[in-house]
């Protein structure tokens, strides 16, 4: 019985969306350009149910490339009103169409100057007739089985807002990097935003020797760094190789005294290597791809004078692994 009135509920508001896709005409497209074509913000405004969900919209447009913001109709009537300026695009939600607070502001919005645009499931209401656009959020039943708790009607709700949002960012040309822009705290900022360059460790943290040091010197360094690894440097201060903690592993399985070695005898030619100015996000998938911990960072592709090295940890701590 439970699972069944489950069920139900979910197909009542699946079919209600789909009737919702198949209405969407011309109105829409008047208003995602009213939207477009507007010098300010789009304000979203309703009551109960429908405020919650227009709360929902506001942010869904902030974080997306259109600015918006909620509008409490109640509070509107008390002064916040005077958020609203000429110029704006707001959008009255009330399903029925009759809400008192919301259709008490409009005479005021009018007066600001600022456009409107209408959702309502009921075409015919005070609300539906007062906008420049009307977009219609009709449904053929609540999922509610007493008809009364709004269900199917603040999922149409919700889905007409999401449409404008969406249609918006496509006008737009919004990419993800502008979406990192208004979401730095989160993992999706970090891997957009973030550069090599902000995460790298430079001067004197960086670990280099020259090709004549001796294995118990760099060994030394590479203790002394607490990165695994040590770059090697030619005459030129340009990195010829590195030799990693598992290089010397490696090399002691094979019988070899690495204390009599020089640095140049046992580093490691053509180095992985990474360009400050890369996403952080591009030294992990490198990290990943070829087993390493570590990358020396450089300017560009045809320097070979590093200016910092980056390691798994830096990007762990960052939060991006």
């Amino acid at each position: 019985m439970i699972l069944a009135e489950a069920k139900r509920v979910i197909r009542v508001e699946a079919e209600a969306l789909n009737a919702l896709a198949d209405s969407l005409d011309g109105e829409f497209e008047r208003a995602v350009n009213l939207i477009l074509a507007a010098s300010g913000r789009v304000v979203v405004t309703g009551m109960g149910k429908s405020g919650i969900i227009c709360q929902k919209i506001a942010s869904t447009m902030a974080s997306t490339g259109t600015p918006a913001f909620f509008l409490h109709p109640a509070e509107g009537i008390h002064g916040d009103l005077g958020m609203i300026m000429k110029g704006d695009v707001v959008i009255a939600v009330s399903h029925s169409g009759e809400t008192e607070e919301v259709l008490r502001i409009l005479p005021t919005i009018k007066r600001i100057g600022a456009h409107l645009i209408t959702m309502s499931g009921n075409r015919n209401s005070t609300l539906a007739k007062a906008g420049d656009v009307f977009l219609d959020i009709a449904i053929k039943e609540e999922a509610c089985p007493l008809g009364l708790a709004p269900t199917a009607s603040t999922t149409a709700t919700l889905a007409m807002g999401d449409a404008l949002a969406v249609a918006l960012l496509v006008e737009r040309g919004f990419k993800a990097e502008d979406f990192a822009l208004f979401h730095p705290g989160g993992s999706l900022g970090k891997r957009l935003l973030l550069k090599v360059e902000d995460l790298m460790h430079m001067g004197e943290a960086i670990p280099l020797v020259g090709p004549d040091t001796l294995m118990s010197e760099a060994l030394f360094v590479i203790t002394a760094k607490r990165l695994g690894i040590v770059g090697v440097t030619d005459g030129r201060d340009s990195l010829a190789g590195v030799i990693t903690d598992g290089d010397l592993r490696r090399a002691l399985e094979k019988g070899i005294n690495i204390m009599d070695k020089t640095a140049g005898e046992l580093m490691m030619r053509n180095p992985k290597r990474i360009k400050g100015s890369e996403l952080a996000a591009k030294a992990l998938q490198q990290m990943e791809e070829f087993a390493i911990t570590s990358l020396f960072v450089f300017g560009d592709d045809k320097d070979d004078k590093p200016l910092g090295i980056i390691h798994l940890h830096d990007l762990l701590k960052a939060g991006l692994a």
